[in-house]
């Protein structure tokens, strides 16, 4: 039985975030030895993916719904063994007020400290310059980027939280490992924004367990992430002039 959970947890991180962190840690290591260092690199978030907008529209959309996939597959792995799976994780039903305000809490814990680790890295040279998304696009870029966001927070929080911390109860491993294994991934696969998405991932990986294992629901966590992301995608976006003046720190 141990030996086909983890084959199990194998198969799903390789078909989804397992592999980001491979080819994370390949961008990683790719801009510490170019010649302008970590400091000198851009990472663009959502960029266009094609020149014609019907184009460009299909491309992301379908980005974000392939992406989603490993999510449900899953979220049905656990529901095909435990028919109150969803309850137990805590991600169905919603509880709006609680997981709302709970979500805001720990996004405003996990924001604050990380923007002031990026600028400082920044300042080192330990981190990728963020290059956000063009706005004045598309009347759907918004809405996309939103979809973005929550694409990447149901696909990170169900994989590495709630399927991930299920699965190593199974296996009978300690809860203290449990968010060590997991952080650690969610540390790999955002390497490639450099030191700083590094550390801030893996601190954000340590809390988001501790908040996971101590409310029993994994919704305050896809709440808080969407919030970090979409303040990422858009706010970033739309306050990129000002930021633009505090001498490429941003």
């Amino acid at each position: 039985m141990k030996k086909l959970l983890r084959a199990e947890i194998a198969i799903v991180l390789a078909l989804s975030l397992g592999t980001s962190a491979l080819y994370s840690i390949l961008k990683f290591a790719e801009a510490i030895l170019s010649p302008k260092g970590i400091g000198g690199t851009q990472t663009n978030l959502n960029p266009a993916q094609a020149r014609a907008e019907f184009f460009d529209f299909s491309y992301q959309l379908l980005g974000i719904l392939f992406a989603l996939a490993p999510a449900v597959l899953a979220l049905y792995l656990l529901r095909r063994e435990n028919d109150k799976a969803f309850t137990e994780i805590g991600i169905w039903p919603v509880t709006l007020k609680s997981d709302l305000f709970k979500g805001l809490a720990l996004a405003a814990a996990i924001g604050i400290p990380g923007l002031a680790l990026y600028a400082a890295a920044r300042l080192l040279g330990l981190a990728a310059q963020v290059v956000p998304a063009e706005l004045a696009g598309y009347w759907w870029t918004v809405p996309m980027l939103l979809l973005s966001a929550a694409r990447a927070a149901i696909q990170e929080e169900v994989i590495m939280v709630a399927y991930l911390y299920k699965r190593f109860d199974q296996l009978g491993i300690k809860f203290a490992h449990q968010q060590l294994i997991s952080a650690s991934i969610r540390a790999l696969y955002h390497s490639y924004q450099g030191f700083a998405g590094i550390v801030g991932n893996f601190v954000m990986g340590l809390i988001f367990g501790w908040a996971y294992r101590k409310w029993g629901r994994v919704m305050p966590l896809i709440v808080a992430h969407f919030i970090l992301d979409a303040v990422s995608f858009v706010g970033y976006a739309l306050l990129a002039k000002q930021l633009a003046t505090l001498g490429g720190v941003f």
